[in-house]
């Protein structure tokens, strides 16, 4: 089993800044990419930012110049440091993260999400 288990969700006011944190545990050859998703009340799950074994980032034109996301020396942790938070950015943040568990087995989790709410 792979799992990933997200942290840093809570209550924060617009302009706010909140960083997220996901750590990706058990049976892991290797991870090729770590991202993160959101689905807000009545909306489709939408991605937020991904970034694979090489380094590369790709990030949803919303949150573009305003959020990051980052990997630790391990490549089992994922950061997502959202900065000049809105209202709109209100949702469910999920951690995704793909790999091998051994050489011919891949997997695709998902983490349980964490609450994020901007609001005064």
């Amino acid at each position: 089993q792979v799992q990933l288990v997200e942290s840093g969700g809570g209550l924060v006011q617009p302009g706010g800044s909140l960083s997220l944190s996901c750590v990706a545990s058990g049976s892991i050859f290797v991870i090729n990419a770590m991202g993160w998703y959101r689905q807000a009340p009545g909306k489709q799950r939408e991605l937020v930012a991904t970034t694979n074994s090489g380094g590369s980032t790709n990030y949803a034109d919303s949150v573009k110049g305003r959020f990051t996301i980052s990997r630790d020396n391990a490549m089992n942790t994922v950061y997502l440091q959202m900065n000049s938070l809105e209202p709109e950015d209100t949702a469910v943040y999920y951690c995704n993260a793909i790999g091998y568990k051994n050489y011919v087995t891949p997997f695709d989790s998902w983490g349980q999400g964490t609450q994020v709410t901007v609001s005064s």
